[in-house]
């Protein structure tokens, strides 16, 4: 039987680690800085380290902790109050790169995860800016 990603990277205890890294990455690295104002405006990072925690047992193929709790698991609603740009994302995903790094994730599953959650982030973009397009597509001039 296949291993869920959770049991691969090893389990509940490496995602919290994994996690809290994470955070400690956006509360100290320069792309994370967008971030951390965001929470902070919110509920607050300590808030988040654990509902990312329940988010990404389920997501992983672990315990669903945050449909537990919440009755989903929909990313775009939970973050549909929240102007995202393509930058943000890119940050993000910078930090949880870090993170994976941080932890000696490495290899094709990781890989794979690193494809997926970049899918996840971009899906998030909500905030086109003054042109109502994504930064690396440029204003329309036609």
């Amino acid at each position: 039987m296949k291993q869920s990603m959770l049991e691969q990277i090893g389990g509940e205890d490496a995602l919290r680690k994994l996690v809290n890294d994470f955070y400690d990455l956006i509360e100290t690295m320069p792309e994370g800085a967008e971030i951390k104002k965001m929470h902070d405006r919110g509920h607050g990072l300590a808030h988040v380290r654990l509902e990312q925690f329940n988010f990404m047992s389920g997501f992983l193929g672990g315990r669903r902790y945050y449909e537990e709790k919440f009755g989903h698991m929909d990313v775009k609603l939970m973050h549909e109050h929240v102007p995202i740009s393509e930058a943000e994302a890119e940050n993000w995903l910078t930090c949880m790169d870090k993170a994976l790094e941080v932890n000696g994730l490495a290899g094709p599953e990781i890989e794979r995860l690193r494809g997926v959650l970049r899918r996840v982030a971009m899906l998030l973009v909500n905030d086109l800016g003054a042109w109502g397009v994504p930064a690396t597509e440029g204003p329309q001039t036609s």
